[in-house]
């Protein structure tokens, strides 16, 4: 949702009907349907993201996923055949990271690059299509490009800490993810390096192409984020157990309300 009210806020749009649109299709169908999906065949057993004890799948999950999925690009055609193509673009990667014929989840260069580019700098794009019916010449543009190569260096940098806590499972079934080939320690150095060179680039984002205080506010919106990443940073470094499914979602939250707070406020304030 940060990438969705990030994109909204820099196109400005004020027409509700296809903000709605394009956010029931996306956050209601979309992402429901790729991690319904990708859930079927990982069959985990330990905690995975919002849930700490998953259900056993059945493939009734696996139809309710591929149903949505296509009633996402039912709707998205009554915004543009663009935006459908790219629904079914990060579909079909998104259902490539956990299918057993491909698992790009098992690979940790390609699969974190995979999710940091079409859960971020993709999906900017895919809102922006969305909303204002942009033409693919007209997204080589600065004005979106920029922000959209943002969005993926913030998901890239946040990716492998959603998996520090699943190394025990994940190894279990062979799949060796980029937190994995890092270590507990080593995914915590990774993420801080990362946020550090995005954060910079989002203050000098807003700076120049923006105004002074968008920068500070951003800065001011990622303190709470900041000061809860370092301190479970030192309780890792004493007891590498607190490596948890419990923190792990506890930052999860924190980032994304505050950052949404961000983007949302931001670009209420431009419709004021």
């Amino acid at each position: 949702m940060p990438v969705f009210a990030f994109a909204l806020a820099v196109t400005g749009v004020n027409a509700w009907q296809p903000v709605v649109l394009v956010f029931v299709v996306l956050h209601l169908l979309l992402y429901p349907a790729s991690n319904g999906y990708n859930s079927y065949f990982d069959k985990d057993e330990g905690s995975i993201g919002g849930l700490k004890t998953p259900p056993k799948t059945s493939l009734e999950l696996y139809w309710w996923a591929v149903a949505m999925d296509g009633l996402a690009m039912i709707l998205g055609a009554l915004l543009s055949w663009r935006f459908v193509v790219m629904l079914l673009m990060y579909g079909l990667v998104s259902k490539a990271y956990s299918h057993p014929s491909i698992r790009l989840k098992a690979m940790p260069i390609v699969g974190w690059l995979a999710t940091g580019i079409f859960q971020g700098y993709f999906t900017f794009m895919m809102v922006v299509v969305g909303l204002c019916q942009v033409d693919l010449v007209a997204l080589g543009r600065w004005e979106w490009q920029v922000p959209a190569v943002l969005s993926s260096l913030l998901l890239m940098g946040s990716y492998p800490m959603t998996q520090v806590y699943q190394h025990e499972e994940d190894a279990k079934r062979g799949d060796r993810t980029i937190s994995l080939m890092l270590g507990r320690r080593g995914t915590f150095h990774f993420t801080g390096v990362f946020f550090f060179f995005s954060n910079m680039g989002f203050l000098a984002y807003f700076y120049l192409y923006f105004d002074w205080r968008i920068a500070v506010a951003f800065q001011v919106s990622l303190l709470p984020v900041m000061a809860y990443f370092f301190s479970w940073y030192l309780k890792v470094r004493k007891d590498p157990s607190q490596a948890n499914y419990q923190r792990t979602m506890h930052l999860n939250l924190i980032s994304a309300l505050f950052l949404n707070l961000f983007f949302w406020g931001w670009y209420l304030m431009g419709q004021g």
